[in-house]
């Protein structure tokens, strides 16, 4: 009886152990999932804020254009003079600097838009808004321009002149496509991987397997693979009902399912865990 009864103690013990264990891993793979979360979240928020404040800058530079017109009409108004002539070619000139600000303002935020995790639709909106707003006070500092010569008002021809600043923003638009290219191109990258179904027989007439062991040599035939985008392709036919995963791939990030043919399917649940390992995905068919 007492023999028993101590191993009915051990085996209780050896439980109570195994349940504590599992407590704690499951409590250090929240925190681990939390902290990944709140990192998140930060970068969004800093993302946006600093966002935001361009706009609230590009708004106030605009606001500062639309107070120097105010007072390039107002000076008109007060009659003629060089102390005039003087003021308004001031304005005018402090007008086109900061609208090229503005614009230099709206093409960083446009760039960092595209490049940003934020999908604000809103922010999308605000930008073509300002970009609208931009292109209304360039016709209206056409216009006062042309008043201004009918009025015999020279403006002082250093200043930059709208041909100049159209010029100026047709570069930077150039410039900003050249790096939305860059950044297309670098996204892709990131996202592209490789996979490849076949026979034994044919993965090792292709290098891809040799001596048992998958994609050791650097000989293979890359181009026996298919490129793919993981953000879209989540699902890969096999046409064969018997296959097997050759690389290494994430337990729970992928799933094998029949289709109504019996021939399997690779579903991949959670793609940026499943390609964390390696971008090449090989399986074996029969």
């Amino acid at each position: 009886m007492k023999k028993i009864t101590w191993f009915m103690a051990i085996c209780l013990a050896a439980v109570m152990v195994s349940c504590g264990n599992s407590s704690k891993e499951a409590e250090a793979q929240v925190n681990r999932e939390r902290d990944s979360l709140m990192q998140a979240i930060s970068q969004r928020d800093a993302e946006l804020d600093e966002m935001m404040g361009m706009v609230n800058e590009i708004n106030e530079g605009f606001r500062q254009i639309n107070d120097a017109q105010g007072r390039v009409v107002a000076e008109q108004a007060n009659g003629e003079g060089q102390n005039m002539r003087t003021q308004i070619q001031e304005n005018i000139q402090f007008i086109q600097q900061t609208m090229q600000q503005n614009r230099e303002q709206i093409a960083k935020l446009k760039a960092n838009l595209q490049k940003s995790t934020l999908a604000s639709s809103k922010l999308k909106e605000t930008i073509e808004q300002l970009t609208a707003q931009l292109e209304e006070k360039d016709h209206q500092l056409e216009a006062l321009r042309m008043e201004l010569e009918n009025k015999n008002i020279q403006i002082d021809e250093q200043n930059k002149t709208i041909e100049d600043l159209n010029v100026n923003v047709a570069n930077l638009n150039a410039q900003n496509e050249e790096k939305s290219k860059q950044v297309a191109a670098q996204d892709k990258a990131l996202n592209t991987a490789w996979f490849v179904f076949g026979t034994k027989s044919e993965l090792k007439e292709q290098k891809i397997l040799e001596k048992g062991d998958v994609l050791k040599s650097g000989n293979f035939n890359k181009d026996y693979f298919t490129q793919i985008d993981i953000r879209t392709q989540k699902e890969i036919k096999l046409f064969s009902k018997n296959a097997t995963i050759l690389t290494n791939h994430p337990q729970g990030s992928y799933s094998l399912e029949k289709d109504a043919k019996g021939q399997y399917v690779l579903k991949i649940n959670n793609p940026n865990v499943f390609w964390s390992v390696s971008r090449y995905l090989v399986v074996q068919v029969k």
